[in-house]
Parts: structure tokens; sequence; C-alpha cells
């Protein structure tokens, strides 16, 4: 177990963010929408999950989305892309124009074992009702704030295709600004989270032979070649507790836990998101999370995030243990997901 400092690019605080947002906010280049114009006419109604990057060619943009990968694994982890309009296309071209886009950062993954490929965040109550208990689907498909956690998937990828009349606030964080500021301040907790945490899925998110059941993971890792990964939710930590096998929290790791909240509340970044922004952020250096919102269906205003989950080829190698929820962790590997190995896109 290293527990130092580790530093770099990825340790951004959001109030650095906030001064200077080129550093992580980046315009689409001239002529992109141009190119992406010309990739949705000759795919014609295909939908996503029907096509690759080979299908949707973006030759002069194409550097660009490097850079942005690049960023995502070897920089800071989170980048924000604009110059998008979703009124300047049908629902279903900005379907197919964002999956286009994300597929030249890596490869799509299920999200789920019903098929769900490029889900809709959007608030399914019918009633505009806050769900602030249940598994974490349910409450992010309410206008319930949601906590601070990873997605199973090297890159997650959320577009705004449109937004409510108040609050939705999205919340970035470096996991590791809040690793180093716990090498200073607590290392007695960062041991515990260095430590295993049990943690349960609901059912549907578990693929073959990954019924669900709880698991024992750490919090904060770091994989054969060094590189740092924390895979995290509280909520999954409460599912856990109570089923057979599993030990009680002890007063030390709930400890542990409070301070990453308290940490992730006083260094993460809280920015509205706007209908057509995409937002990419590394899975194993950022947590990510939103304050409540309020849409108005009367006057048309309903908060819809797209979202899809990559698996990145610059990805970094993983601890072994960490194959029972990733499939495979070698660096670059087509991994995570709902059952991990598979792609979402169509043989």
């Amino acid at each position: 177990m290293d527990t130092t400092v580790i530093g770099g690019l990825a340790a951004w605080e959001g109030a650095a963010l906030r001064a200077d947002p080129n550093s992580w906010i980046k315009p689409l280049p001239a002529g992109a929408k141009a190119e992406i114009a010309a990739a949705l006419r000759a795919l014609g109604d295909r939908p996503p999950g029907q096509f690759g990057r080979e299908a949707f060619p973006l030759p002069e943009t194409a550097p660009f989305l490097a850079d942005v990968a690049h960023g995502l694994e070897h920089g800071r982890g989170v980048v924000r892309i604009t110059g998008l309009n979703p009124a300047d296309y049908s629902r279903a071209q900005l379907r197919q124009l964002f999956w286009g886009l994300m597929c030249h950062l890596g490869v799509p993954l299920p999200q789920n074992t019903t098929g769900e490929i490029l889900a809709d965040v959007t608030d399914e109550t019918g009633m505009g009702e806050a769900r602030a208990e249940g598994s974490a689907r349910n409450r992010s498909r309410s206008t319930a704030a949601l906590r601070f956690h990873t997605d199973k998937c090297d890159l997650l990828a959320l577009m705004c295709a449109s937004n409510g009349i108040s609050g939705g606030l999205s919340r970035i964080v470096s996991t590791v600004a809040i690793h180093d500021a716990m090498a200073r301040e607590r290392p007695d907790l960062l041991r515990e989270l260095y430590g295993d945490y049990w943690r349960a899925r609901p059912a549907d998110e578990e693929g073959e032979g990954m019924a669900s059941r709880p698991f024992p993971m750490p919090v904060f890792a770091r994989g054969p070649g060094g590189g740092f990964t924390s895979q995290y939710s509280r909520t999954y930590v409460e599912m856990a507790q109570g089923q057979p096998g599993v030990p009680a929290l002890t007063p030390r790791q709930v400890e542990a836990l409070d301070e990453l909240a308290r940490l992730a509340d006083a260094l993460c970044i809280e920015i509205p998101f706007e209908p057509g922004q995409i937002q990419l952020m590394n899975q194993h250096v950022t947590y990510h999370g939103r304050t409540a919102y309020a849409d108005s269906v009367e006057a048309g205003a309903k908060r819809n995030l797209l979202r899809i989950w990559l698996s990145s080829p610059l990805s970094r190698a993983l601890p072994e243990g960490h194959a029972s929820q990733w499939g495979d962790t070698r660096a670059g590997a087509l991994r995570g997901g709902a059952m991990p190995g598979r792609s979402a896109l169509a043989a």
C-alpha cells in the first residue's frame, strides 16, 4: 500500500478549474460541425450500436478528439466539450452524433443486462419526485441530488440534451486530490480506504455469472504499474450491509468514508451543465454527482442527459483483484460495463 502524495495534473482542485476554465473546457474545432453533418447524412437512420468510428469519419476533428482522449488518461481526467446546439438536430440525430463522437474515444459498453447502451438520464417518477433512497439507478432517474460516485467504465460520457428549470448543477472532484489531502492530513484514514469495503449492486447491473452478490474491493488502489484507481459508491456499500457473509462496517471505516465525503465537497467543482455540452470523466481519477433539480413539464423544460460508458484503449492497468468486476485488468483492454468484455457495438 502506497499512501504517499501522488500529485500531477490529475490532482486538481475545483477552485483551480473555476479560475482557469480553458484548462478543461474545450470548444470543438472549426469545421467540426460540417464534418458531423456530413457523417450524419451518410449514416441515414442507422441507430447507435449499429455503427462505429469507421462509419462516422471526422478527418479534421479526429486529432482534437485524440488530444481529449490523451488528457483524460494522462492529464486532468476531466474534459468538457462545447460548441454544439441540440436545437440543430433531431432527437435521433443528436443520439447518432453523440455516439459517433464517443466512438473516437473508446469502445461503448452495455450499461445494464437489458441492453441499454445509450442511456437517457432523466426523471422517470412522472411526478418530479426526488428519490433520496433506493438503488443508484432509481436515484439517478429522479430529480434528487446524487452523491459522489464512479460508474463501471474507464470513461464516462454525458451529453446535456436539455435542462430543467433550476438546479442540476454538475459536481466533479478529483479522487487524486482527495487522496493527497488525506495523505497530508489523515494518513490513518487513508490506509482504511486502501482496505476492502464490501459492496453490492442491483441485479440488472451485473452480467452473466455475476448475479447480484456482495464483493470486497478497496476504495483506493494501485495497479501493477503504480496507476491509481478509485472505485466508489456509498450506495453500493450501504446495500451490502446486512447481507449474509458481509461484515459490519467498523467505526474507522465509516469515519474514513465520512472524511472522503467531506473532502469531496470541499475540493469539487460545481458548475451548470448547458444543453449541447459533453462532459467526459476518467472514472479512475474522478467522482461525479449533481445537485437536485426541478423540471417544468408544462413549459417543456425537462432535464435529459445522454450517457455512454466507454472502455478506453489508453487505459491504465488495474490491480489483479479488480478482475471480478472489470473482467480484464490489462492496460488498454476491453473491460468494464454491465457485461465485462462485451462491446456495445453490433458484431
